[in-house]
């Protein structure tokens, strides 16, 4: 749940006709499809790369901008799009991210009446009977609910142990839109299903499906109690972390009361300072935090956000940290299976130790490869990266040459492409809880270093599965057993595939090598045909207007040839 700004307030969602709505998504995603599409495909086959280059940063902050605008209009889920691109740190550029930074705050509130006839539906009378007080103005708006602080009444207080609480209501007409917005981003995500780079990545329609479900899950307010009673029972015994108290006497599907835990936002450095708490110090322990929920747990908190996450100051300023971490807004959340978290594990322990072929090998058992992937040339490139770039925080990433990360991308660029990576349908939100962590983290600690957290954090994981070595080694052993049964039938087969001359030698980077130079040598005579028929047909149209304009229909057919040329490369 994000702060309230002083923006004017809107009577419901502000959100108009649901098929005007509809229409408005499916616009903007296509025709900002259609411009990426040429500039960052089309243009580059037909040897006018540079132009895009040149116009890439004004061409993203146009974006980001527009949709920033869009989406603080409609509100609904496309804050939730909005507020995961402003994470995504690590792919996307920072004209974007900087751009939609301001969605964690900036989402308008609900009128006050709206909010009190929703509430009182929900809770069966009028607000002065269930609240001794409630105040009007909200201290948070979200894009699917807001919050308003509230006092119970004297007999709940005593039976609760709470006086002061925060009141959480739905915005109303939110199941409406939420509807239409997973139409049209089902629609979308159908879209890109077709589009071979991203279809060979993700399965589209099934993260749409995912993040659907979570969505659904997110405006049901029962369900959010719940998830907050079992994250503060993950962190029972734990002094890095606090959790409110549910009031579940005033909870119902659409109103959540909780306990008023609110304390400094955790990256408000200026009012940690003033608490004589250092920014600094804050950052390790939130990341760590992070990693025992997806690593440990396997339950974890899928929008922590700076909004949803306080610096709580201890009464007991001789402990060694005097302070905990206060996780707010529990509809968003996730779950790690056991085969996933098991190789999430195996992946920090491969990264922390720089070991590129563990790294291969962990990434293959989560899932993001495919079993049928030929690793080799990707562990030597990971070796690579590790052996120049492993232990460098962002700032310092920031110092290095940029000629080095192209050449390292021209390297390896091709293989990276070629391998069959893909989205396990259960990533969304692993990858958005990670991506968030870091930016608050970096946000804390300009010079913060990740790999200061991981290094302590995967020893301990080590240490654990080692635990684990007479079930590894016997696991092994059969392994071995399976191997040397099926090694008579392998060999004669492949006598066999000898005798006949049937085998053959495959070396699939030499090939991918020779098919790239092809296709770039075939892209370059088209575009060079493309370009002397048009420029032909430009200078002898002003003397014969009929020939002139034939050469320039003509050179649409070197054109398209370099673009189906092209495709191989999608």
């Amino acid at each position: 749940m994000t702060s309230a700004r002083r923006v004017p307030a809107i009577p419901v969602s502000g959100a108009g006709d649901t098929r005007v709505r509809y229409r408005r998504i499916l616009r903007f995603a296509a025709w900002h499809l259609a411009v990426t599409w040429w500039f960052e495909l089309v243009l580059p086959r037909i040897g006018l790369g540079r132009i895009a280059e040149r116009t890439r940063t004004k061409r993203m902050r146009r974006f980001a901008q527009r949709f920033h605008a869009l989406a603080v209009e409609l509100g609904g889920l496309m804050i939730k799009v909005g507020q995961f691109m402003s994470s995504r740190l690590d792919v996307l550029p920072p004209e974007i991210t900087a751009e939609l930074e301001g969605l964690q705050d900036e989402v308008p509130p609900v009128a006050f009446p709206a909010i009190r006839a929703l509430a009182e539906a929900e809770l069966g009378a009028p607000l002065e009977k269930v609240f001794a007080t409630v105040a009007q103005t909200p201290i948070a708006a979200a894009s699917l609910g807001q919050a308003h602080r509230a006092h119970l009444r004297p007999a709940d207080a005593a039976d609760t142990g709470l006086a002061s609480v925060v009141m959480k209501v739905q915005r109303p007409g939110i199941d409406a839109i939420v509807d239409v917005d997973l139409a049209a981003l089902r629609k979308v995500g159908g879209w890109l299903s077709h589009v071979r780079v991203v279809s060979k990545r993700a399965d589209m329609p099934a993260l749409v499906k995912e993040f659907a479900q979570t969505s659904l899950e997110e405006i049901d307010y029962l369900n959010e109690a719940a998830n907050a009673e079992r994250f503060a029972a993950d962190f029972a015994d734990d002094t890095r972390v606090s959790v409110p108290e549910v009031v579940w006497e005033r909870t119902t599907r659409r109103v959540l009361t909780l306990e008023d835990v609110t304390a400094i936002k955790i990256t408000d450095s200026a009012a940690l300072l003033a608490a004589g708490i250092d920014p600094a110090l804050v950052a390790p322990v939130f990341a760590s935090v992070m990693f025992d929920q997806l690593f440990t747990n396997g339950f974890f908190h899928a929008d922590p956000h700076p909004g949803n996450i306080f610096v709580t100051p201890s009464a007991d300023s001789s402990s060694e940290r005097p302070w905990k971490l206060t996780f707010i807004d529990f509809g968003m959340m996730g779950e790690v299976p056991p085969k996933t978290r098991s190789g999430l594990r195996k992946l920090l322990i491969a990264a922390a130790a720089r070991d590129g072929k563990g790294l291969v090998t962990a990434i293959s058992d989560v899932g993001v490869l495919v079993p049928s992937a030929d690793t080799a040339e990707l562990e030597r490139a990971m070796t690579h990266l590790f052996a120049r770039f492993g232990g460098m925080g962002f700032a310092e990433l920031r110092d290095v040459d940029p000629r080095e990360f192209r050449d390292f991308g021209v390297e390896f660029g091709d293989v990276v492409r070629s391998l069959p990576f893909q989205l396990p349908e259960n990533f969304l939100l692993i990858i958005r809880a990670m991506s968030l962590t870091s930016g608050v983290c970096s946000s804390l600690d300009a010079r913060f270093n990740l790999w200061d957290s991981v290094e302590p954090y995967a020893a301990r994981l080590l240490r654990d599965e080692r635990g684990n070595i007479v079930q590894d080694v016997a696991q092994q052993a059969l392994d071995a057993a399976a191997a040397v049964v099926r090694l008579p039938r392998r060999l004669d087969g492949l006598i066999t595939r000898i005798e006949d001359g049937s085998l053959s030698v495959v070396n699939p980077r030499l090939e991918r090598q020779v098919a790239r130079l092809n296709r770039m040598a075939q892209r370059s005579a088209s575009a060079l045909i493309f370009g002397a028929l048009l420029i032909a047909g430009s200078v002898v149209r002003g003397d014969d207007m009929v020939l002139g304009n034939v050469l320039m229909i003509v050179s649409v057919v070197p054109l398209l040839h370099g673009l189906w040329v092209g495709r191989g490369r999608l």
